[in-house]
């Protein structure tokens, strides 16, 4: 499905800093807005309804995803997230540029529904400071960090299926680089031309 919005998925190993990277960009781009999904998990920290997560039970989940609501959707840790199918083709539908923070299945599957996403991984500079990162954190307990870690294993084997990849050692670098995969994201020819159709067809482009 081609859309005049720009559709950016960002996937990452726990304690990489993806979250912080996406709420960075979203103060900088007022063009982009982030999908809020679903988990069947429980707030963290100051985490909100509807702000951060949709909080529901898997019951509820599962039912959702029965009626066919999710694009997508995954169990990551013990838990399960999807993503709003209708949250998402709506707002592309509007022009609007959205980006998602999901585990790397799911954004192969998205990549699936929407050949034109771009996905982009994020990566720790090496494996001992992603173990520092997610101790500092103070969320976790000793068992959970080290479920985390040999997970963070198999989830950055993944990084060679995405589009684009991030290496977050210096978080000012990296998020420029995130700016600059989006802004040259919106230059493309196609993008352009789903974007401004009417200036095209001016051109006698379409």
């Amino acid at each position: 499905m081609q859309t005049p919005g720009n559709l950016f998925v960002v996937a990452a190993p726990s304690g990489t800093g993806k979250s912080s990277l996406v709420k960075a960009l979203l103060e900088l781009d007022s063009r982009l807005a982030v999908s809020v999904s679903h988990t069947t998990r429980a707030p963290r920290g100051q985490e909100q309804h509807g702000r951060e997560y949709q909080f529901i039970d898997p019951p509820q989940f599962q039912a959702m995803a029965q009626r066919g609501e999710f694009f997508e959707w995954a169990e990551v840790h013990g838990h399960l997230y999807g993503t709003s199918r209708r949250a998402i083709e709506d707002r592309l539908q509007s022009g609007q540029d959205i980006v998602l923070e999901i585990d790397w299945q799911g954004a192969l599957q998205i990549k699936q529904l929407f050949p034109d996403a771009v996905l982009i991984f994020i990566l720790p500079p090496n494996w001992q400071e992603l173990l520092q990162r997610l101790q500092r954190r103070g969320e976790d307990g000793d068992d959970v960090i080290e479920r985390r870690m040999a997970n963070a294993r198999q989830e950055v084997a993944q990084a060679r299926h995405f589009d684009y990849v991030i290496i977050n050692a210096l978080f000012e670098t990296a998020l420029f680089d995130l700016k600059t995969i989006v802004h040259s994201q919106r230059l493309k020819y196609a993008a352009q031309a789903r974007h401004r159709p009417q200036v095209f067809a001016a051109l006698d482009l379409l």
